[in-house]
């Protein structure tokens, strides 16, 4: 255990990276927050007490204590329950002096309700992650010729669930099912995706902590976790949220391993199950993922060339300062390969595709 100099150390540490990776990821705002936050919190209320002793590892990589209170601000301005910190978010500029006084302002006027906001870990269900993944989903259709059965784990309000209901401009390739109000385009980089017919059999995710798109509380928690200068991506996830709503789409509350051994356990003639799952994996205790590779190993040796199975992935690997790394692999046959890289928010693809898919 870190003593209290240390910890503080620690906690400040943890804003000055975060700001860093505001900036490297389009939000200028929230990298100032960050900053702020780093440089000004003193333990002279609840909320900042609590902050600065955080007893758990406050970094981008493990409680993301940052972006708890980011998200915890934002829903104050989202609910016009503060106006006085409205008044210096975006669209409004404001100096430094004076959107660090609304923030210490809100952090005493609401303390319970930051409190409460700063046990729960961030949620964001990134929708122009679907853009990535839906040349994988083409691939897939391209290798095997059938309806798709799709699994998500991690699938938060379930927005990447419902990827075939937004419109794509993959480069000089646009793609859509249906007239859409999400149009996702990202810079495209590489070969052109598949072009193949496409359906979708049945779909099903799951989440610790599921969100409800047709609840009003869970639509304005996911929304709150968007970073408040990056106005397109709020529009998009509230298109997102109402498609979804209207649909009825729905997550699971489970977790992913029990979930995935009971959607493993099913065969599926004259369909393919896809499993798949965007930087989600990682989040797993070290035990669950090595179950859950060994389950989806066992599943996929019971695959057929009649009920095959994949697994599409977007996840940080060695080489996450690139984007996180796009791989699929196949059964029966179990090939795999890497088809891609993508922006973490999924601003850029960089596309690779299956060697020898049309």
């Amino acid at each position: 255990m870190l003593d209290e100099p240390a910890q503080e150390e620690t906690v400040r540490r943890a804003f000055t990276q975060q700001a860093s990776a505001c900036r490297d990821l389009g939000s200028p705002f929230t990298a100032s927050l960050c900053a702020l936050a780093a440089e000004r919190l003193t333990a002279d209320h609840p909320v900042a007490e609590k902050i600065l002793s955080w007893s758990g590892d406050p970094s981008p990589s493990g409680d993301s204590v940052p972006l708890r209170l980011a998200g915890a601000l934002h829903a104050l301005v989202l609910s016009g329950s503060d106006q006085h910190l409205a008044a210096v978010y975006p669209p409004h500029a404001a100096e430094a002096d004076e959107l660090w006084g609304a923030v210490e302002n809100a952090c005493r006027t609401h303390a319970s309700f930051i409190l409460d906001r700063l046990t729960s870990a961030p949620q964001t269900n990134e929708v122009r992650r679907s853009g990535a993944l839906l040349p994988g989903f083409l691939t897939v259709s391209s290798l095997f010729e059938k309806p798709l059965v799709l699994s998500e784990i991690g699938a938060s309000a379930g927005l990447n669930l419902q990827w075939d209901r937004y419109a794509y401009q993959l480069g000089d390739r646009t793609w859509a099912l249906q007239p859409s109000p999400v149009l996702i385009a990202p810079e495209w980089r590489g070969v052109r995706p598949p072009d193949v017919p496409l359906h979708i059999a049945s779909r099903a995710g799951c989440d610790l902590n599921p969100l409800n798109p047709a609840n009003e509380d869970d639509a304005l928690r996911l929304l709150s976790y968007l970073w408040a200068d990056q106005t397109d991506r709020i529009e998009r996830t509230r298109f997102a949220l109402a498609i979804a709503a209207a649909n009825r789409q729905t997550v699971e509350r489970a977790d992913a391993v029990d979930w995935l051994e009971r959607r493993l356990q099913e065969v599926r003639e004259d369909q393919v199950h896809v499993v798949y799952h965007t930087v989600a994996w990682q989040y797993l205790p070290p035990q669950s993922k090595a179950k859950g590779e060994a389950l989806i190993a066992a599943g996929g040796a019971r695959a057929t060339q009649d009920a095959p199975l994949a697994r599409l992935q977007m996840e940080a690997d060695e080489q996450k300062h690139n984007g996180a790394a796009l791989t699929l692999q196949i059964w029966p046959s179990g090939e795999k390969h890497l088809i891609g890289r993508a922006d973490f928010h999924g601003r850029w693809v960089e596309w690779i595709g299956w060697p020898g898919a049309h």
